[in-house]
Order: C-alpha cells, then sequence, then structure tokens
C-alpha cells in the first residue's frame, strides 16, 4: 500500500507519457528547435498559437485563426509538427487578408493603395517608419511631435516624459553652497 503511495506521488516526465500514449521515442529525434515561417525564426518548444506571435504583425487572435484555417491544433508544440503542417500554416500566414475579417487587418484602407492589406514582419516596420516620415514631411502636428521626441498620442506632459537636465535641488550643490555661504 506504501509503494502505490509513492507511485502517486512521483512526477512523470515527458518519456512516460509518450510511453503511456503509445507515441514513439522517434518521435524526441523529430523535434526542431527553431521554426522558420515567413523569415522568422520561432521557438519550437511554444504551442503553436504563441509561437505564432513571434511574427510581427501577428497577435494571439490572429494567431488562433492561422492554426484553424490550416487544419492544425493551436495547443500542439510546433516543433513536434510535421513539416507539411508548418507549410500549411505558412501559405496561410502569405494570404493572411483572405483568412481574416476586414477589421482585423493592420492597414485598412492604405494611404497609397487604398486597400485593405495586413502587413508582417519587416513590411510593418518600413511602412511604420514611412508614414512618421510622410508625417514629419507635411509639418503635421503628430510630425512635429515625433521629431521633438515628445509624447504624441495626446498624454500629459506636466509630470512624466521629462527628459534632459534634472529639475530641482540636488544634495551635492545645496551643502557646496551652504558652505561657501558660511565661509563669506
Amino acid at each position: 500500500m506504501a509503494d502505490k503511495k509513492v507511485e502517486n506521488n512521483k512526477k512523470s516526465t515527458p518519456a512516460d507519457n509518450d510511453a503511456k500514449s503509445g507515441a514513439s521515442v522517434e518521435k524526441k529525434d523529430n523535434f526542431r528547435y527553431i521554426v522558420r515561417i515567413l523569415s522568422t525564426d520561432l521557438d519550437g518548444n511554444r504551442k503553436a498559437q504563441y509561437a505564432l506571435t513571434g511574427i510581427k504583425g501577428i497577435g494571439n487572435r490572429i494567431a488562433r485563426i492561422i492554426c484553424t484555417k490550416a487544419d492544425v491544433d493551436p495547443k500542439a508544440v510546433i516543433g513536434y509538427m510535421k513539416p507539411e503542417e508548418v507549410e500549411r500554416m505558412a501559405k496561410v500566414v502569405e494570404s493572411i487578408v483572405d483568412n481574416i475579417p476586414t477589421w482585423m487587418v493592420n492597414r485598412q484602407k492604405d494611404y497609397y493603395t487604398n486597400e485593405d492589406r495586413h502587413l508582417i514582419g519587416t513590411d510593418l516596420l518600413i511602412s511604420y517608419r514611412e508614414d512618421i516620415n510622410l508625417m514629419r514631411k507635411i509639418r503635421c502636428y503628430k510630425g512635429i511631435r515625433h521629431e521633438r521626441g515628445h509624447k504624441v498620442r495626446g498624454q500629459r506632459t506636466k509630470s512624466t516624459g521629462r527628459t534632459g537636465a534634472i529639475v530641482g535641488v540636488s544634495r551635492k550643490g545645496a551643502i557646496a553652497a551652504a558652505a561657501a555661504k558660511r565661509k563669506e
């Protein structure tokens, strides 16, 4: 009876779980620590839904949609997935605009093309920089705030976001000034 209690208290290892589920040890050899999708390295130890959030422009909700459209379990560890499953996810990511509703797209009514686009990866970073540069060129209020390094979105600035010289009394300066007054 005591032996059974000891066995129940032991924590099971992944190898024990594989033995119980009938999975072979061969599956361990197929594990990939890095999975590459859309020229981005994803952590193979994470679940598919959360690993996809490593791609810029993809959040939790869109990652969940990608997994369901690619017919992949979102809770499956991405390092154990077959290459075909990863390929299906990559195809869905490439055609993301067709797979998500218009209100989820991160670039509705694009400034230059007037179409709905969802930018991912380096395209997102490049367009972000271009947008800020355009605001600077046309000298709009937001562009000027960006140039000067101030807060852009209407936050309060009286007490936060202070940079530059320290305002107030510094202890060393006050002591030195007091000592100079005493000598006089």
